[in-house]
Parts: C-alpha cells; sequence; structure tokens
C-alpha cells in the first residue's frame, strides 16, 4: 500500500456530500415540504425541518464533517506516512462518513414513505470502529519480546486517580443497558461498556516499565505495549508532560508516550521517541543508566 493509494481513498470522503445532494435532487419532487431530520433512540421522530432547510443541513452536516476528516488524515499522513494506526483511522472515517450517508438516506425514505428508520448499524459500527482503532493503536510498532530471565528492574506509573472518572460513566451504563428497549442501542452501549471496562482496567494497572539488559518492556495488564531496544537508545533526561498533551498511551508510529502525570522521562530513540511517564523520573534516569552499562556487551 502506497502514499498515493492512501491519498486517492482519503479523496474519496468528497464523495459522500455529492451522493446526499445527489439522492436529494433524485426525489426533490416527491418530497413533503416539512421532513423528519430528528429521530429519537428507537427511530422515532421528534425534529422536522423544511425541505430546503433538510436540504442544506444535510449536505452541509456531511461536507464539515468530511472537512473534518480530511483534515485529521492530511496531518496524520504527513507525520506519520503509512503508519497502520493512519490506515486504521482512514478505515474509521470512511465508515462513519458513510454510516452519516446511510442515515441521511434514512430520512428521506422515512419522509418519502414512512420507511422505519434503522438507528442499530450506526449505534454499532462507531463503538466497534473506535475499539478496533484502539487496538491498532497499541499494536503498532511495539516490536519484539526480550529475552525472559533479564529482569534488573520495575517502575509503575498508574493512574488510578483517572480510573475513577471512566469508573463513573461506566456505572451510569450499567443501568441504562438494562432499561434501554431498543437492541440497537443496548448493543452499541453495551460495546461502549467495554472500552470504558478496558480503559478503567488499564489506568487502574498502569504502565509497567520492565528494564533488562536488553532494553525495556512497557506492559499494561499483562500485554506488551512496546519493546525499547537498549541498542536504540540514544539519549534520555527528566522532561514534564503538559495536560494538553493527554494521558494514556498518546502518539502513533515511532513516537508514543505512555503517561498518568505530569512527568517522566524523555527517551530519544535513533528511530524515534518515547516519552516514559512517572512520578518520580530519577528512578527512571537510574533504571536506564544501570542497563547502559551493558550495551557494549551486545
Amino acid at each position: 500500500m502506497n502514499r498515493n493509494l492512501f491519498r486517492t481513498l482519503a479523496v474519496l470522503l468528497w464523495a459522500a456530500p455529492v451522493a446526499v445532494a445527489v439522492r436529494y435532487w433524485q426525489v426533490w419532487d416527491r418530497l413533503p415540504a416539512r421532513m423528519a431530520t430528528h429521530f429519537d433512540a428507537a427511530g422515532r421522530a421528534n425534529g422536522w425541518m423544511t425541505r430546503e432547510e433538510s436540504f442544506h443541513f444535510s449536505v452541509g452536516f456531511v461536507a464539515v464533517l468530511v472537512l473534518f476528516f480530511s483534515a485529521i488524515l492530511w496531518l496524520v499522513e504527513k507525520k506519520y506516512p503509512l503508519a497502520k494506526l493512519s490506515w486504521a483511522l482512514l478505515g474509521f472515517f470512511h465508515l462513519e462518513t458513510w454510516m452519516t450517508v446511510y442515515m441521511m438516506n434514512s430520512m428521506v425514505a422515512y419522509s418519502l414513505n414512512g420507511a422505519p428508520l434503522r438507528v442499530a448499524p450506526v449505534l454499532v459500527a462507531t463503538p466497534l470502529g473506535i475499539l478496533i482503532v484502539l487496538v491498532v493503536a497499541f499494536a503498532e510498532k511495539r516490536g519484539s519480546a526480550l529475552p525472559a530471565g533479564d529482569l534488573i528492574a520495575e517502575e509503575v506509573n498508574s493512574g488510578k486517580a483517572w480510573s475513577v472518572i471512566f469508573l463513573v460513566p461506566l456505572l451510569g451504563l450499567a443501568p441504562a443497558v438494562i432499561l434501554v428497549k431498543n437492541a440497537g442501542a443496548r448493543l452499541a452501549l453495551g460495546v461502549v461498556g467495554i472500552i470504558l471496562v478496558g480503559v478503567f482496567a488499564m489506568a487502574w494497572d498502569g504502565f509497567h516499565y520492565r528494564f533488562t539488559r536488553h532494553g525495556i518492556e512497557i506492559r499494561t495488564l499483562g500485554y506488551r505495549l512496546k519493546t525499547v531496544p537498549l541498542l536504540q537508545i540514544q539519549h534520555y533526561e527528566p522532561s514534564g508532560w503538559s495536560a494538553l498533551g493527554g494521558y494514556g498511551i498518546r502518539g502513533i508510529g515511532n513516537r508514543k508516550a505512555y503517561v498518568w502525570g505530569n512527568q517522566g522521562v524523555r527517551v530519544k530513540l535513533y528511530d524515534g521517541e518515547v516519552f516514559l511517564g512517572h512520578s518520580d523520573p530519577q528512578r527512571i534516569i537510574h533504571d536506564l543508566d544501570v542497563i547502559e552499562q551493558y550495551r557494549n556487551l551486545q
């Protein structure tokens, strides 16, 4: 897969607002003067617009959505060309865009013949798409596992305070899944709940930095997120972390951050950079100094 293909598929997103406009044009004379344009989770109409307002809103909404997605893809492709996460985002944005087109066409069908609006595909596809993107982000550029049995030190950077933040909406989802009667909405809430459970558990367990004479393994919940070979380490130093950069796993490609606080150690690699968040950066520095002694033995 090359950059030209990536860019071509990104440009094809702009076929979406055209598709919505063409659909309106095909049935314009048959559309009622007042159209249902907003629906609840069960597919019942609860908001209306004139035919002209509906057209401008539908085409404009899809166009703005595609513009937003295109800007993100342009930035990602420029900074991380052909990264797996870039392709995952491209696929997710296509999914979201054409699901939106599907909803717009469903609104037109409802106004034409009262066809039921089925929102389940959208409610299910979106959280599943997010889950897939997260899985790709975790697995990307993680490298090979280091030899077992060489553990020198292990440090943990957890976000137990942050985990409570994810627990609050999770507690609210539990009764919602029981009370909501729509099967599609219930399934969607269930997928969102699974994602929140995973994020809560990851924040509670934290990032485990395992230092060996071969390098560093970064883990959470027993899963290896990334390997940093000793021979790839070029330089490291304590560094602060801005809340604007976010928390958890940040970055894509060869630049990653694992952080649940406002400080840590920035490790410059020959092929990228890793930020290891920790409340006591000097512990990380000490462990890095220790494993540096093994560099000449490899």
